[in-house]
């Protein structure tokens, strides 16, 4: 098959060549993919995109006018697709629904480490010479309780090292698994884990019931002081709610690798340019706030695993082996 790479970087570049053991012909394109790239698309098979890539209705739409058949996705989540638009126009649309949950739960807990401890104060002060230890006070991991949202395989590993910690963790999920209370977690009600956890550590998908799911009123009912942590998607957040309870000290510490509206910000430099996005801007000028660019998936084994699910995906499709296709399909 003929794949258009959109949101190509060198890193993407390097992984897919040094992993291509099939016919399968690349082109690929730095741009995101949107309904005005997509017609660089035109010549190809398929298109493979990534999380901040657009697949809306337009984009679609431009697809099929161009011959393309599939949208192979190199991320897990698939909230940037119009999935019935896909279906209605006959266009095939695939992930990969896991690479390296090792990845994102380690990263989730580098950003509690970092923030509890000040690590990125601390070498920033190091570097001027400074070695006080004036407002770098934390706290002791060990004891305390952990709520987790979401308890796929990312939020199993995540529980798994905070029990290492020595924390309870508790656990909500719509669909409870017998692995997760074997992992340590402890179910509850999500009321119950808002209420009695002093980090919270979000692990579940984006979809209409999980949009916002921190707000001004889960908020309210939250420890004061809490620890947030986001490397699941941006939009489970209301920033400007988030940003209320920093100021009043409501939440005592925000860890976040995803953000929003990060589709303009993240994977790019850039550094020459203004900050325009004032919510964003107001969220760096927080001491107790530390972001990170959407890297928690960004690991050699990850890359490595994405890569090779994605050219099954390609190959499966291509032979019409539905049963090796890891297909996205409308929930029933």
């Amino acid at each position: 098959m003929k794949v258009a790479v959109f949101s190509s970087k060198p890193y993407d570049i390097r992984f897919f060549n040094s992993a291509i053991q099939s016919d399968h012909q690349f082109t690929f394109f730095e741009p995101h993919l949107n309904a005005q790239t997509a017609a660089l698309s035109q010549g190809h098979d398929a298109v493979c995109c990534f999380v901040n890539d657009s697949v809306d209705r337009e984009t679609l739409e431009q697809l099929n006018k161009a011959g393309i058949s599939l949208v192979a996705l190199r991320c897990a989540g698939f909230n940037n697709v119009d999935l019935p638009a896909a279906i209605e126009l006959g266009i095939t649309v695939a992930r990969v629904p896991e690479y390296s949950p090792f990845a994102v739960a380690e990263h989730a807990v580098a950003l509690i480490l970092g923030l509890n401890r000040n690590s990125h104060r601390a070498y920033n002060r190091v570097r001027e010479n400074d070695y006080s230890l004036h407002g770098l006070l934390g706290f002791d991991v060990h004891g305390k309780t952990v709520g987790v949202v979401g308890t796929g395989k990312i939020g199993q590993a995540f529980i798994r090292i905070m029990r290492g910690f020595g924390c309870r963790v508790i656990c909500y999920d719509p669909y409870p698994s017998e692995s997760t209370t074997q992992a340590g977690g402890e179910y509850v009600e999500l009321e119950t884990l808002w209420a009695h956890s002093d980090i919270i550590s979000l692990h579940c998908p984006l979809m209409q019931a999980t949009r916002h799911l921190i707000n001004s009123k889960t908020l309210a009912s939250m420890k004061h002081g809490v620890m947030v942590i986001n490397t699941s998607r941006g939009a489970l957040i209301n920033t400007s709610d988030v940003i209320t309870a920093l100021k009043t000290g409501d939440v005592g510490y925000l860890g976040l690798d995803v953000y929003e509206e990060e589709a303009d910000l993240f994977f790019e430099d850039n550094s020459d340019d203004i900050l325009r996005d004032d919510v964003f801007a107001r969220l760096l000028t927080f001491r107790n706030v530390l972001i990170t660019g959407h890297q928690a998936f960004f690991t050699k084994e990850a890359l490595e695993a994405i890569t090779a699910v994605t050219l099954t995906n390609l190959t499966a499709f291509e032979q019409n082996d539905m049963a090796a296709l890891h297909q996205v399909l409308p929930p029933e």
